[in-house]
């Protein structure tokens, strides 16, 4: 018996132990992500044989704890197709840019919004959460499926953009990708290393999903200003284009860098006018930023939020008078920013008023 019992326990203990190291490998953060060729090419990055445009860009905010709710189905609905008051349907945004500044517990994705800067756990989380079977992309490729068979298949699928975390010059304690050796962003080679492996996991994580509706078409550096950035985005945008991604770009206005887009080597800037939030700024800043726009060959934003529901739509709509007026509508790529989740909230509005700038806006998206 008291073999018997000793064996018992030793292989109680074996199997706990096993246990306790599945739990750990768990937890472990990919040092190197792994690819499916021995390239590091994945199939659908090798049958692309150029960069994916992106037409009409619209950014959902997400991943950080202060958000208030979850990009599900009934959330994401109204950014995927138009329905008119004669009951036609139509396909909306034809890209999707998601995207956080910070995680919402005191840790920052680019300079500017808390003291402390994220590091590689909070990366990971950042991408695991937009990568969701449930909500993200998960839910954005569902209502996608549901769309096309409700008015058949669009000409092209939905391009998905993903935010690319600024690697916060001086930060000791990011994490390693390599051999277990802390990166120092001291060292710019050791950010752009981070850089690379953040991209290389969003690659991992969608080739993993199989999403069929839509196509990973870009990054997009969150950083807005290019004062602590310059000496790396040249090899960060050399990496992308060499696995034909855009990388993208939206400056605020007149930030530090803007007109110098090219040369820092994004292939898109889009121009923040920065007109909505602010009542006292008047309508010749968006005509201003329009012709700066023009001059330096950028894209442009829109930009509204929750505040349009309640009084400030007029606004908006200054955006798409100035837009069309100026030859912006008619020529450039648009990104739109719009708060947490303003469209979806004009859509779902009773109000009259709010109803009409809902139709509005989107027969300026789906006109062009």
């Amino acid at each position: 018996m008291k073999k018997f019992a000793l064996l018992f326990i030793s292989l109680f203990l074996i199997l706990v132990g096993c246990n306790a190291e599945n739990e750990n490998k768990k937890t472990e953060l990919p040092e190197t992500p792994l690819h499916n060729k021995e390239d590091g090419i994945y199939a659908w990055e090798k049958n692309r044989s150029k960069m994916l445009e992106c037409k009409d860009l619209v950014l959902l905010y997400s991943g950080g704890a202060h958000r208030k709710f979850q990009w599900d189905e009934n959330y994401v609905r109204p950014y995927v197709t138009y329905t008119d008051d004669s009951g036609k349907e139509s396909w909306l945004f034809d890209s999707f840019l998601f995207l956080e500044i910070h995680n919402g517990a005191g840790k920052t994705f680019a300079t500017g919004y808390t003291d402390n800067p994220a590091n590689q756990k909070e990366w990971k989380e950042l991408v695991d959460h937009y990568f969701q079977s449930r909500y993200c992309m998960g839910a954005l490729n569902r209502s996608i499926d549901k769309a096309i068979e409700r008015i058949g298949e669009p000409k092209e699928k939905r391009k998905i953009i993903i935010g690319l975390p600024e690697p916060i010059r001086g930060q000791k304690d990011w994490g390693s990708v390599r051999n277990g050796v802390p990166l120092d962003f001291s060292n710019p080679d050791d950010r752009i290393a981070a850089v690379k492996w953040y991209i290389d996991y969003v690659r991992q994580k969608f080739n993993e999903m199989q999403y069929d509706n839509l196509e990973l078409a870009g990054f997009y550096w969150i950083a807005e200003e290019a004062t602590n950035t310059r000496s790396i985005v040249a090899d960060i945008a050399t990496y992308l284009n060499d696995l034909k991604y855009s990388f993208n770009w939206i400056p605020y206005f007149k930030s530090d860098g803007y007109s110098e887009w090219k040369k820092l080597s994004f292939n898109y800037a889009y121009l923040q006018p920065n007109y909505f939030f602010n009542e006292n700024i008047p309508y010749s800043r968006l005509e201003e930023a329009c012709e700066l726009a023009k001059q330096y060959n950028m894209d442009m934003e829109i930009e509204f939020d929750e505040r349009a529901l309640s009084g400030w739509g007029y606004r908006l709509e200054d955006y798409l008078k100035a837009f069309k007026e100026h030859g912006i509508w008619q020529t450039k790529r648009l990104a739109y920013y719009q708060g947490g989740r303003a469209l979806y909230d004009l859509s779902i509005s009773t109000d009259k008023n709010n109803r009409e700038l809902y139709h509005t806006f989107c027969r300026f998206v789906i006109d062009r």
